[in-house]
């Protein structure tokens, strides 16, 4: 048995802990933030493999996991389908899945307001050290704490995260909020509007309490825009009293003019059926768009994970399942080699060129939207509504194949 710690209590790091405490492990979770970050973050896409890990992690997979739809379509400004494919798919929320995943695990294995500061190790131990001063020793520490991560800063300080030249506006609105027409058209589908150098996807997800009932959910969105770094991007990151908050701005901080620009705008762009439900979006938040990629994972007795080691775009809808697939790996590489340096090796044999992979992809798929900062190439970066449905956000079994490539299993309607 080893005595395994894990930066960060989000959901790559509740999927890994629950793996490794299940595989008869000594497992502890350093968290920063104090409590449950239950409410936090927003929709996301399921794919098979995430379900596969939620069910290695013990979690029950079943109807009530999220909401199902069996179709996408793309509303012009008008609000008339331009677009339609069948597909089927899960959608599910941030805090869904959070609440199953740390219900699972044992609260005094959760350390909450553990911020670590540094970690340092040697020859048999790991040493993870709080700004509090406060310690834990291990024979291993996976490091989950995030796109902004300490460990991966000390350990790799290269790898920073590079803005993408782009923002998400998002939000979820309650399903009971929205009009007959927006219901009918929009709200059981995985919906996208495509205005000129925009882009916006949305898509049903549990409600409050993380109920699936019908007239109980609520409609999750993302919506692209352009913002340069320079003037765009620093404006919407600093709140009415002047302060700049650039590692993210918390919602209620964001200054309320550029909500309603940003209303006043989907007005102008998008269909009504999207307007009216960024309308009704209590509090909307602020994304910035950004990519990371490690150019390795391990070193010595500690190893990166999720999304301390590798950010994709959000149009691969793979940022969770990624870190299943990592949880499941180091598992599989523990159970092998116990707790020992030699796992994480193993470990970043499997994930180091997936996790390169899908940051491409990602790129790929952001290609139009990044355009938009750099006229010039703008024209360059072309793109059509049913490509944008077949490729945004796919299941695993279709990931390999090419960005250009239709995918034959899937059928198109008018």
């Amino acid at each position: 048995m080893a005595r395994i710690l894990i930066a960060g209590g989000s959901l790559g790091g509740l999927l890994a802990a629950n793996m490794l405490l299940r595989d008869g492990h000594d497992v502890h979770v350093l968290e920063k933030a104090n409590g449950s970050l239950d409410g936090r973050g927003a929709g996301i896409v399921t794919h098979a493999a995430l379900m596969q890990g939620l069910a290695r992690a013990g979690v029950e997979v079943d109807d009530r996991i999220g909401v199902k739809v069996e179709s996408r379509v793309v509303l012009d400004e008008q609000g008339e389908s331009v677009a339609r494919l069948q597909m089927s798919q899960i959608l599910t929320s941030w805090s869904r899945l959070y609440a199953l995943l740390y219900e699972a695990f044992p609260n005094d294995r959760h350390h909450a307001g553990f911020a670590v500061r540094r970690v340092d190790q040697d020859e048999r131990t790991v040493r993870v050290e709080s700004e509090s001063g406060a310690t834990f020793e291990g024979d291993l520490l996976i490091a989950s704490d995030g796109i902004r991560s300490v460990v991966r800063t000390q350990l790799l300080p290269a790898a920073i995260p590079k803005y993408a030249g782009y923002i998400a506006w998002r939000g979820v609105c309650d399903e009971a909020r929205l009009s007959e027409r927006t219901l009918t058209t929009v709200f059981d589908h995985f919906a996208f509007g495509l205005p000129q150098g925009e882009q916006l996807i949305g898509y049903p997800v549990a409600g409050h309490g993380n109920v699936t009932e019908r007239g109980k959910r609520r409609f999750n969105f993302v919506w692209y825009r352009a913002a340069d770094e320079a003037d765009g991007l620093r404006a919407l990151m600093t709140d009415v009293e002047g302060q700049h908050h650039p590692l993210g701005i918390p919602p209620h901080k964001i200054a309320p003019a550029h909500v309603v620009e940003m209303r006043e705008a989907a007005h102008r762009l998008l269909a009504p059926q999207f307007a009216e439900i960024l309308d009704q979006t209590v509090q909307p938040f602020l994304q910035p768009i950004y990519d990371v990629a490690s150019s390795r994972l391990v070193f010595g007795r500690i190893a990166l994970m999720g999304d301390a080691a590798f950010v994709a775009r959000p149009h691969v809808g793979m940022g969770v399942t990624k870190a299943a697939e990592d949880a499941m790996a180091l598992s599989e590489a523990v159970r092998l080699r116990e707790g020992t340096p030699a796992a994480l090796i193993d470990f970043e044999a499997k994930r180091l060129i997936a996790g390169h992979a899908v940051v491409e992809r990602g790129r790929a798929l952001g290609a139009y939207m990044q355009a938009q900062g750099r006229r010039e190439e703008s024209d360059a970066v072309s793109r059509d509504a049913h490509t944008v449905l077949r490729e945004t956000a796919i299941d695993l079994d279709l990931f390999d194949r090419p960005v250009s490539e239709p995918a034959p299993t899937l059928v198109e309607t008018v």
